[in-house]
C-alpha cells in the first residue's frame, strides 16, 4: 500500500483516524496499538510474504536490547556484535547476494545468479533496529522491555517503507506520553495534503519527461534532449522522495509524533558538502554518527579521514542498490566531498555564491543521471550526450528538438511551479508572518494555507483517481 493510493485515502486512513481519535486520551496504550494493528496491515497489504522478516528482525533488536543491561563487558560486546550480524545478514541475503553471485559468475565461476526479491522497506526498517540496538549499547537510550512498544516503532507505518529513518531517542517519549491538539492536527493535514500535490503533480509530470529522455535511443539523444531529461529527473527525485517525507512527517504528526526533517531545500545549496546536509538527512545522519565517527571522523590523520569518506560513502551507494552504478555513485561524491574538504576549501569560499551554486548543481545533476540510468554503461553514454559527444544525424537532430520544445511548452506550468517550490519561499513567508505586528496576520494566512492545501489535494486526488498508478522511486531502496 502506498500514500498515493485510493485504498490508503479513500479507506485505509480514515478508517485509522476514526478507530484511533474515538478511543480517549488517557488510553494512550490502547491507541498505541490501534497504530501497531494497522501498521502491520499496511505493511502486510503489499508483502505479506514478508512481513515474517520484519517480525524476525524487530525480535533479533528486541532480544539483543534486553541484553545491554547485562553487567558483563564481554558478554554484552557479543551479543551487540551478533545482532549486528543479524540485521546486516538479513540485509546482505536479500539485498546483494544475487548482485555478488553475479559478480562472481562474471569471474568464470560455474554458479547459478539467483533471484531473489527485495522485501520493501528493508533498508529503512533494518536500519532503525539497528540504531536502536547501538543506542542501547552506548547507553544513549532506555531499553525497551515492552516487545509491542519496539515493533510500533520500527513498524510504524508513515516511515515504514520510504523513511525518514527515525532514531529510537527521538521517539521513545512519544511512545509513552504525549499530546494530541487541534493545531497539530490540523499542521499534520495540510503536510501530508501539500506532499501528496507534490507527489502527483509536479513528480509525476517531471518523471514522464524524464522517462522520454532516458528511453531515448542513441539515434535521438541529442545534448538538448538529455539535459531536459537530466533537470527533470533531477525535479522528479527531489519531489518524488521530499513528497514521502512530508506525508510520513504530517502523519505522524496527525497522531502525535514529531519527526524531524529529512529535506531542507537541498537545491539553493552553494557546495556538494552543503547538498549533503541538506538532503536526505535521516540517512547521512546516520552514517555519520554510527560509521564516520566510530572510524574517526575527521579527528585522525588526513590519510584516514579520506579513507573514512571512502569508506562511508561506498556503504553510503551499496545502501541505495545492489549495482555497480550505485558504488560508483557513492565514488564520485566521496571524491567531490573530498576535493571540498581538502583541496579547494579556500579557492571555493572566495568564490560568487551564484557560481558557487551553479558548480554544486553540476555535480548533483551528473550524479542523478546514475541514479537514472539503467546501468553504468547507459549513464556513462547519456552524460556523453550531455556534452554533445553523440553523434546524432541532421534529420534526427531535427526530431529531437521538436521533441525538446514540446516537453518544456507542454509542462512549461509544471516547470516554473517546479522551480518556484525548490526554493526556500514557504520558510520566508512564515518568518514574515512570524514578525507580523500584525494581529489578523497570523489567523489568515493559516486559513488560506489550509485552504490551498485543500484545492492541491483535490486536484491531486482527481489526478490519482484518472490518472495510473505511479509508485515512490524509493520504494526500490
Amino acid at each position: 500500500m502506498v500514500f498515493s493510493s485510493t485504498v490508503f485515502i479513500g479507506f485505509f486512513l480514515s478508517v485509522l483516524i476514526a478507530v484511533y481519535f474515538c478511543i480517549p486520551k488517557r488510553f494512550l496504550p490502547a491507541r498505541n496499538m490501534v497504530l501497531l494493528v494497522f501498521s502491520i496491515l499496511f505493511y502486510g497489504f503489499g508483502g505479506v510474504k514478508y512481513l515474517w522478516l520484519l517480525l524476525v528482525s524487530v525480535g533479533i533488536n528486541y532480544l539483543a536490547g534486553l541484553c545491554m543491561n547485562i553487567s558483563r563487558p564481554g558478554l554484552k560486546k557479543l551479543i551487540f556484535i551478533l545482532a549486528m550480524a543479524g540485521n546486516l545478514g538479513l540485509l546482505g541475503y536479500y539485498k546483494y547476494f544475487g548482485f555478488g553471485a553475479s559478480i562472481i559468475a562474471s569471474l568464470g565461476a560455474d554458479i547459478t545468479v539467483p533471484s531473489i526479491v527485495l522485501p520493501i522497506g528493508i533498508s529503512f526498517y533494518t536500519f532503525q533496529g539497528m540504531s536502536y540496538v547501538i543506542d542501547a549499547y552506548l547507553g544513549n537510550c532506555k531499553i525497551q522491555k515492552n516487545p509491542a512498544y519496539l515493533l510500533l516503532y520500527i513498524s510504524f507505518f508513515p516511515q515504514l517503507v520510504a523513511g525518514p529513518i527515525v532514531r529510537y531517542v527521538d521517539v521513545e517519549e512519544a511512545l509513552h506520553h504525549r499530546e494530541h491538539t487541534l493545531t497539530g492536527f490540523t499542521d499534520g493535514m495540510i503536510r501530508f495534503m501539500l506532499g501528496f500535490g507534490k507527489k502527483m503533480l509536479l513528480a509525476g509530470a517531471m518523471g514522464e519527461i524524464a522517462d522520454i529522455a532516458f528511453s531515448a535511443g542513441d539515434a535521438h539523444l541529442t545534448a538538448g534532449l538529455a539535459w531536459v531529461g537530466a533537470f527533470a529527473y533531477t525535479f522528479q527525485i527531489y519531489f518524488d522522495f521530499s513528497a514521502y517525507s512530508d506525508m510520513a512527517i504530517g502523519l505522524a504528526q496527525i497522531f502525535g509524533f514529531h519527526f524531524a526533517e529529512n529535506f531542507r531545500y537541498p537545491y539553493v545549496a552553494v557546495s556538494v558538502t552543503d547538498f549533503w546536509r541538506r538532503w536526505h538527512i535521516s540517512l547521512s545522519t546516520w552514517f555519520r554518527d554510527y560509521v564516520y565517527f566510530p572510524l574517526g571522523g575527521s579527528r585522525c590523520s588526513t590519510g584516514k579521514a579520506v579513507r573514512n569518506l571512502f569508506v562511508v560513502w561506498m556503504l553510503t551507494g551499496l545502501w541505495h542498490g545492489a549495482e555497480w552504478s550505485f558504488i560508483l555513485w557513492g565514488v564520485y561524491y566521496a571524491v567531490f566531498l573530498i576535493l571540498e574538504k581538502y583541496l579547494l576549501k579556500n579557492l571555493l569560499e572566495k568564490l560568487p555564491k551564484l557560481l558557487r551554486w551553479s558548480c554544486t548543481m553540476l555535480v548533483v545533476i551528473a550524479a542523478w543521471v546514475f541514479f537514472r540510468a539503467d546501468n553504468t554503461s547507459h549513464a556513462l553514454h547519456y552524460l556523453t550526450a550531455m556534452i554533445g559527444c553523440n553523434p546524432v544525424s541532421a534529420a534526427d537532430a531535427a526530431v529531437s528538438g521538436g521533441q525538446v520544445v514540446y516537453l518544456l511548452k507542454q509542462h512549461w506550468i509544471e516547470w516554473v511551479v517546479c522551480i518556484i517550490a525548490a526554493m526556500p519561499i514557504v520558510p520566508w513567508l512564515k518568518e514574515r508572518v512570524q514578525n507580523s505586528t500584525r494581529p489578523w496576520c497570523g489567523p489568515v494566512c493559516r486559513v488560506l494555507s489550509m485552504v490551498f492545501a485543500f484545492g492541491v489535494f483535490v486536484v491531486s486526488y482527481i489526478w490519482l483517481v484518472t490518472g495510473s498508478f505511479n509508485p515512490f522511486i524509493y520504494f526500490q531502496f
